[in-house]
């Protein structure tokens, strides 16, 4: 029981987000029809951004700065580069952003270094929330989820209650009779990928002192970011949250099993040896393959469903 609900938190935590970060990304592809391979560069960004003010005004001020600077960032990237290239097709947008992502990576090891940064999780949110049995549950993952899940609640009543929102969704399906009504779509555009780079960099804010903040941290998410965009359905919001608590839930119980296909074998009277063919396979554990587990998720939604468990769009 105390492992299950401990590592039930920890998977909804790290899905919740997963989901932050996926938001954006999904965002921008339903709006714009973009997939923005630098959106990790961008949750990198954010981390830095709030290391560098939270060591100057403190982490909360850092919570809001941030993700406003990387919203910035976002908007000035779609207004004098996306934009641009654009009228020259989805190809050209893709190698765009493709290198964005490693000029931000570059200029963030100029600025900050090679080496992580100690970005700390502020004292008030350091230590245990509460206890079950022996484990104790951290006050940082708690917040973690309530501000994964009051985004969620924000980009709802903004694209459903609001005046932007019903705008923004409208100009996905009919942009030019939003425009002949005298709205501005290239600057709503301009706004939802500001907005969808602001929830990355929200994310690099809450995330990266809850794991390691350094150059390569937008590679080691980047992939699983475009598996929980793929997986959950390209352009779904609901799909991609799905989708991030699937593969978190997933990822978190399987590396704490150390039970592999010989124990299987084991308990059903049959060993495998050194000479047993493919034993080498047989012998990985589920730990030791639950990094891949994400990616096999996705091979297996790509035959069995390619549009993905939500998705409505294909391209």
């Amino acid at each position: 029981m105390e492992f299950f609900v401990i590592s039930l938190l920890n998977g909804i935590s790290y899905g919740l987000l997963l989901f932050m970060l996926s938001s954006g990304l999904t965002l921008i592809f339903s709006m714009m029809g973009v997939l923005n391979f630098a959106h990790a560069s961008f949750y990198m960004l954010g981390a830095y951004l709030a290391y560098s003010i939270a060591g100057t005004i403190g982490f909360w001020p850092a919570l809001i700065v941030a993700p406003l600077l990387v919203a910035g960032a976002g908007a000035l990237v779609e207004r004098f580069g996306l934009r641009t290239v654009h009228k020259y097709g989805h190809v050209a947008e893709l190698l765009f952003t493709f290198g964005l992502a490693y000029l931000i990576e570059e200029g963030v090891k100029l600025v900050w270094g090679l080496a992580a940064v100690p970005y700390r999780i502020p004292p008030e949110l350091d230590g245990p929330l509460f206890t079950v049995f022996t484990s104790s549950f951290p006050k940082y993952r708690a917040f973690m989820m309530l501000v994964s899940l009051a985004m969620l609640l924000g980009i709802y009543l903004v694209l459903t209650r609001t005046r932007i929102g019903l705008v923004i969704q409208a100009a996905l399906t009919h942009p030019e009779m939003v425009e002949a009504l005298g709205h501005n779509v290239p600057r709503v555009f301009m706004m939802v990928f500001g907005g969808g780079a602001a929830l990355a960099g929200l994310a690099g804010v809450i995330g990266g002192n809850a794991f390691v903040t350094e150059p390569s941290m937008a590679a080691a998410v980047g992939s699983i970011v475009f598996v929980v965009a793929v997986v959950g359905g390209m352009g779904s919001l609901v799909g991609a949250f799905i989708a991030s608590i699937l593969i978190g839930v997933l990822q978190t119980f399987a590396v704490t099993i150390d039970a592999s296909a010989a124990t299987i074998f084991a308990g059903l009277g049959m060993t495998v040896t050194d000479a047993t063919p493919l034993s080498s396979l047989w012998k990985l554990t589920v730990a030791q393959v639950a990094p891949v587990l994400p990616y096999l998720l996705l091979v297996v939604m790509l035959i069995v469903r390619p549009r993905g468990l939500m998705g409505t769009r294909e391209g």
